[in-house]
């Protein structure tokens, strides 16, 4: 019972240190890169939103985390690689993904000041996601779902943000997912024991990317000596 007093009064000191928090939504959208579809790495082709947090330790770094959810998509039709224009298969199945880590501004971001602020930004942690295992079904030449399975992914996340009012800020960013999972597409479903539904590079792992705009409203404890500055 003691323990769980002092994890409580540790949570209260720190926050209560806190600079500013951020709270707000992520709307944009969605691509895959893997065996099935376009192999451009930012090419949204599906509504992907979520929501995010953000605790600003310092005017250089925040720890941040989101949840967000799509309809992952990957169609050959929208592919420049001619074999697989030829080929016209589509996947889709959806896709939700929990990312925490670091944010890690380039120049100083002051939210506390009443003037604009604006800087670029890269964030990497590591990612929860769960997708569709799926196969394609050669003789209905479909893709067959076999329920949701989870895994984890590494991410890499650009952005350029600014504060657009006392309270707002505004920014784009675009996230990349390392999956360390080849069958995101349904192309390599050789742990579910179909081996001979396999096609495509199986020496590559799957990708997948959220790219957006945030929303965030700023709320905490501000620094008085910096408020009119």
């Amino acid at each position: 019972m003691k323990l769980k007093w002092f994890f409580i009064l540790v949570f209260i000191s720190a926050t209560a240190h806190a600079q500013v928090f951020e709270a707000g939504v992520f709307v944009g959208g969605s691509n895959g890169i893997s065996d099935v579809g376009s192999n451009l790495y930012v090419n949204p082709n599906s509504e992907a939103y979520g929501i995010i947090f953000k605790w600003n330790k310092s005017l250089r770094y925040a720890w941040r985390i989101s949840a967000s959810q799509t309809q992952l998509i990957m169609d050959d039709s929208k592919s420049s690689i001619v074999s697989r224009e030829n080929r016209a298969y589509r996947f889709d199945g959806q896709l939700r993904d929990i990312t925490a880590g670091l944010e890690v501004n380039f120049n100083s971001f002051e939210l506390h000041r009443f003037n604009s602020s604006w800087t670029p930004y890269i964030a990497t942690g590591l990612s929860y996601y769960q997708y569709q295992d799926s196969y394609f079904n050669t003789v209905s030449q479909q893709f067959k779902s076999l329920g949701t399975k989870d895994k984890f992914a590494l991410p890499i996340i650009i952005g350029l943000k600014i504060k657009a009012t006392k309270f707002i800020v505004l920014a784009i960013e675009s996230g990349i997912r390392y999956s360390f999972n080849d069958n995101l597409d349904g192309s390599h479903p050789i742990d579910l024991g179909l081996t001979p539904y396999v096609f495509g590079n199986t020496s590559s792992k799957d990708w997948y990317v959220f790219s957006g705009m945030t929303i965030t409203y700023t709320f905490g404890k501000k620094p008085c000596t910096q408020c009119y500055n």
